[in-house]
């Protein structure tokens, strides 16, 4: 598989309204948007920084994956995300490679783009998202 680059980190978070008194009004980084991703319960903003972006991921259920992960480890580091050039031969090299996934197959995550999650057993910790996006 070939990693393109880093495209954002996302960061669990309770409050993204919260989390722009730090991310904007503290570190400068410019806001970009705030959506809503129905498949993920999940409220996202994002900030820009330079040619990478953060992400703070709200829940927007208390039966989302996010919501769980702050009841169970408290808000943080949620996820890293990479551009790969081609997500079908990287979800056939990591089932290959027996890398367990969070979910069984390519998914459709914000704006489109087709992703998916290494599940964090295989990364000591760390949900690792994989993304194909048109550059």
């Amino acid at each position: 598989m070939k990693i393109v680059k880093l495209d954002h980190i996302g960061i669990k978070i309770f409050s993204i309204d919260e989390g722009k008194k730090f991310w904007s009004d503290i570190l400068g980084l410019q806001f970009v948007k705030s959506f809503h991703v129905k498949n993920f319960m999940a409220n996202l903003g994002l900030f820009s920084a330079g040619e990478s972006k953060i992400e703070l991921c709200e829940p927007a259920s208390p039966e989302s994956i996010v919501a769980k992960d702050i009841e169970r480890e408290g808000p943080g580091l949620h996820h890293v995300s990479f551009i790969v050039e081609d997500i079908d031969e990287a979800f056939m090299e990591l089932k290959e490679k027996n890398i367990p996934l969070q979910w069984e197959k390519i998914l459709i995550g914000v704006g489109g783009a087709r992703v998916i999650f290494i599940n964090p057993d295989a990364t000591q910790g760390v949900i690792v998202e994989l993304a194909e996006k048109k550059l």
